[in-house]
């Protein structure tokens, strides 16, 4: 009888091991790359709600995808979601001078109850003495497009944080960033969604409409707005509600021509830098090692029947520079010599001849010029140069155009 208790305990042990890790590793397992999305029509509290609902308006608005669309069963899967800004007009709806959310009556549901009040200021990141204000500041209007946000619920004397989608329609207050902050139909704070990627189960039953590609992400502004352009939802016209009032500022706007029936326009997704190719709009800068680019000289002579070969030595030229990197500018000049000017002949030195006091100067060139001397702008020289051991000379002027 021993035995056999103790092999009923360990089995007993083993099944119970089972139904634990069954309950708690599968969803562990897969918290990376799945999570649940909580589906919440107009009206629907969801779990575990803070308050009773404060929601005034009943009308419904524009839906997000075209009449008569459905979507088809809740399966896993992959959901994109478009991303519109807080400001954009016609995200939000209401009717004129109609407040959606009774503010007051949210105000007392919970700051009659210190547990609650607390979950609900650690939830909406705010001091617990500060939600009348909070409140008061927030605008009631409705959500024109099926949205994604963070929920919270209350349970155990603690705020609860999910993952849901609330159906346009539902009355929500906003602050003076666009941000929805509370849900009346449940009085539950609000946040923006998580950054989650990957696969969602939804929970719940889908309204008619509702197209997991059309769920919008609200991104709040970065400054502070003074008031929301909204649609009339009762005639589809358009309103500019102050932030923080009850509707009765309201204010119409016949001169916006945007059409009201539409959806707001989504962002652009940004493009991945990986992806995006470099375009320079100018060439690249030269290497700050670059030397000044110095013109590249070519001299080209062209001789005549009637100049003699030179016997002397090669005319000089400068000395190349060192090539530049690959990257610096240069620049070419090409010379043409006078075809006047002597060519220079072979190489082949003639013997030298000792200078003595007796011998008379160099005669000069047939222009009258001077001796050749370097151009200082291009260190070409400018004529013959003065050579006293040769005895060529050029053509005389007299014979020149014989």
């Amino acid at each position: 009888m021993p035995s056999t208790l103790r092999r009923c305990a360990a089995a007993a042990a083993v099944l119970s091991f089972a139904a634990f890790a069954a309950g708690c590793g599968g969803g562990a397992s897969s918290a990376d790359d799945q999570q649940d999305l909580d589906l919440q029509p107009i009206a629907a509290a969801g779990p575990d709600p803070f308050t009773q609902s404060t929601a005034e308006s009943t009308a419904t608005p524009t839906p997000s995808a075209p009449p008569g669309s459905r979507s088809s069963a809740p399966t896993p899967g992959l959901q994109t979601t478009r991303t519109v800004s807080g400001a954009a007009p016609g995200l939000y709806g209401g009717t004129q001078s109609v407040a959606s959310c009774d503010v007051e009556k949210q105000i007392t549901f919970l700051v009659g109850d210190r547990t609650k009040e607390r979950a609900f200021a650690d939830a909406a990141g705010i001091d617990p003495a500060a939600i009348p204000t909070f409140l008061r500041g927030l605008t009631p209007v409705v959500l024109r497009v099926d949205t994604r946000v963070t929920n919270h619920g209350f349970r155990g004397g603690a705020a609860t944080s999910f993952q849901s989608v609330l159906q346009a329609g539902t009355a929500v207050l906003v602050d003076d960033h666009g941000e929805p902050r509370v849900r009346c139909a449940c009085g539950n704070p609000l946040k923006p969604p998580n950054a989650h990627q990957g696969n969602w189960t939804n929970k719940g039953k889908p309204w008619p409409g509702y197209r997991p590609s059309q769920v919008t992400v609200i991104r709040p502004t970065t400054v502070v707005i003074n008031s929301l352009v909204i649609v009339n939802i009762t005639n589809n016209t358009w309103i500019e509600r102050p932030t923080g009032d009850d509707g009765q500022h309201d204010r119409r706007r016949p001169d916006i021509t945007i059409d009201p029936k539409k959806p707001p326009v989504p962002e652009p997704p940004s493009p991945s830098p990986s992806s995006s190719p470099h375009v320079s709009s100018s060439p690249p800068s030269p290497s700050p090692e670059c030397p000044s680019p110095a013109p590249t000289v070519t001299v080209t002579e062209t001789p005549t029947a009637s100049q003699p070969p030179r016997s002397g030595p090669p005319l000089a030229l400068p000395r190349s520079p060192e090539p530049p990197p690959s990257n610096c500018p240069t620049a070419t000049r090409t010379v043409t010599a006078s075809p006047s000017a002597p060519v220079a002949g072979p190489s082949t030195p003639s013997p030298a001849t000792p200078a003595t006091p007796s011998t008379p100067a160099p005669p000069q060139p047939p222009d009258g010029g001077t001796s050749a001397q370097p151009s200082p702008s291009t260190g070409v020289p400018s004529g013959p140069p003065s050579e006293p051991d040769s005895g060529v000379v050029g053509p005389s002027p007299d014979t020149e155009n014989v």
